[in-house]
């Protein structure tokens, strides 16, 4: 059995056993990394843990503000605001996956322990989406490890076939891929089907397709965090169009090779430079002047 490399061939596999992604994801690493399945299950099951252990400390009141006293604090607004008992316009669940990967980016931004999915940068999508459906739905520690699973293989193709990093194709290859990958696990995590994932991941790329790179100060922090929560928004969103039918005239795999060559075009001041974008704005360069005659300073 080849490493995946394919949404096509990953999902007739799937479909010619009866079986989810996540078993064939499963067999997969198995047999590649020559490791046991219950090594692989454990090493997902911590992840999982420091995901859930971000999540907490980002929301706690002691996280505090990040180094560059740009961002923080904003997961607790967020929660404060939902916890008055208000009626969030994006619903329970989406609320929810916004405020988990804030929480979570702003983690990352203080020097936190995260877990990179498929980058630190982009490392709140995929957490705010599984809690959040795991809360919303009642869903068990086991179906959303397997969502993680279903996540990080969908990754592994995206990775093979275009890019996971900023500086190589834009942010629609770190927030954009790990929307993609949230979106995969959200349909199973819902019994979806194979297929079902499969154009749920197409239809977050497209949407995501040419979101440059343009952190202020080169820090990965504004408007980072913020595109996390916008990230999360946009899986579930799709993961709905896919469960209802809606499929993606594009096939997957061709939206990954899409993704890949809008990045290799993409010019070098919006891959991560704070060059380009926000970064270049008055205000972005204002900023990065102060920190910079701080920190030299």
């Amino acid at each position: 059995m080849k490493p995946l490399t394919s949404i096509a061939e990953w999902v007739a596999q799937a479909e010619a056993q009866s079986c989810s992604l996540h078993e064939v994801a499963l067999q997969v690493e198995a047999q590649v990394s020559g490791q046991s399945r219950e090594a692989i299950v454990a090493q997902f099951q911590q992840r999982l843990a420091i995901m859930r252990d971000s999540v907490s400390r980002g929301l706690a009141t002691r996280q505090g503000r990040s180094l560059s006293g740009m961002t923080g604090g904003d997961a607790q607004r967020l929660a404060a605001w939902l916890e008055e008992g208000r009626t969030p316009a994006s619903g329970p669940i989406l609320s929810r996956a916004m405020l988990y990967a804030i929480a979570v980016g702003e983690v990352n931004a203080a020097m936190g322990c995260i877990v990179a999915a498929p980058t630190a940068g982009s490392s709140g999508v995929l957490p705010g989406v599984l809690f959040s459906l795991q809360e919303g739905l009642g869903l068990s520690e086991m179906t959303v490890l397997q969502g993680l699973i279903t996540a990080a293989a969908s990754g592994v193709v995206i990775g093979w076939r275009a890019m996971l990093s900023g500086a190589e194709g834009g942010c629609q290859a770190e927030v954009g891929a790990a929307a993609a990958m949230a979106a995969a696990a959200a349909v199973e995590l819902q019994g979806g089907s194979p297929r079902q994932s499969a154009h749920a991941l197409a239809i977050t790329l497209k949407n995501m397709l040419g979101l440059v790179c343009d952190p202020v100060a080169g820090l990965v922090e504004v408007p980072c965090i913020l595109r996390n929560a916008s990230g999360a928004a946009q899986a579930l969103l799709a993961a709905d169009l896919a469960l209802a039918g809606v499929e993606s005239v594009i096939p997957p795999d061709e939206v990954i090779d899409a993704m890949g060559q809008v990045g290799r075009l993409l010019d070098v001041r919006f891959k991560e430079t704070a060059q380009g974008g926000i970064a270049a704005s008055p205000t972005g360069k204002r900023l990065a002047a102060q920190l910079r005659s701080e920190w030299d300073g």
